[in-house]
């Protein structure tokens, strides 16, 4: 798929986002936004994956370990055909398999729950050397969040990744600069991070990570190590009061809010 086409993508699922939280009436809706064009290029062009057999072994892993951004995961599951589009209104209901954070046993298409931070990117080194140990070809890809990047379990992760050798391991790191209730730079500011995983032996590449343009080849870039994308994202992005906010890790727009988020995502598609 092209650009073009992933951009007009990347938007719808944004519209659908939006409406899938407001209607819920919760959601972790800023960080979802700014995750969205990498899950959109993962998704429809990047990754292996086929919809109607979801276990096939041969299928590229990933692992969203910013769980709380479910609702996107979703919506991007639906578009591509794992769940049925219609069932996104199902979000958060009672009985719904569409839960805050992804459930690998109940949603075809999740490779294993998350939802406390610094678990997903332990589990893909896994599913990255387990890879190795049986010549399985399939890579795997995971995204963190960078307030998640605090956790030392991460850390970890990223050293015996290099140890192993892990040639088939992206690590996208959604570097929008704030978590829950303040900015990364005041609570525990691991900014710059390329410099920290180039010393852990990583093959590291900076992005605007809300440019199709380049998320592309930097999700489609393999080499003879690890490779981490470090992407330079807005929370909330296309929502313009939403924007660069910490308010908006984890809120629902009122009304009024929730019209003129519309109009604005509708205009741009």
């Amino acid at each position: 798929m092209e650009i073009t086409d992933l951009e007009r993508i990347a938007r719808q699922i944004r519209l659908r986002d939006l409406q899938a939280v407001y209607e819920a009436g919760a959601g972790h809706i800023g960080g979802e936004m700014s995750v969205i064009d990498l899950l959109a290029a993962l998704y429809f062009r990047v990754l292996r994956v086929w919809p109607d057999n979801p276990k096939n072994p041969d299928r590229d892993r990933f692992v969203l370990s910013k769980g709380h951004t479910a609702c996107a995961l979703y919506v991007v599951l639906a578009k591509r055909g794992f769940i049925p589009e219609e069932e996104i209104s199902s979000f958060l209901k009672p009985h719904s398999r569409l839960n805050g954070h992804p459930n690998c046993n109940k949603v075809p298409g999740v490779e294993t729950n998350t939802g406390p931070l610094g678990h997903g990117l332990p589990v893909a080194v896994g599913m990255a050397k387990a890879a190795k140990l049986s010549g399985a070809r399939y890579h795997t890809y995971v995204i963190t969040g960078d307030g998640e990047m605090q956790e030392g379990s991460n850390w970890e992760a990223i050293m015996a990744a290099a140890q192993f050798g892990l040639d088939n391991l992206t690590l996208v790191v959604d570097h929008n600069r704030f978590q829950q209730g303040a900015s990364l730079s005041d609570t525990n500011d691991i900014a710059p991070l390329r410099p920290k995983l180039e010393a852990f032996g990583w093959d590291v590449t900076e992005i605007d990570g809300n440019s199709m343009a380049e998320v592309v080849p930097a999700l489609e870039r393999h080499g003879s190590r690890p490779h981490c994308i470090v992407a330079h994202t807005n929370k909330g992005h296309g929502i313009s009061f939403m924007q660069d906010t910490v308010d908006w890790h984890h809120k629902v727009p009122s009304k009024e809010q929730y019209e003129i988020a519309l109009a604005e995502l509708s205009e741009a598609i």
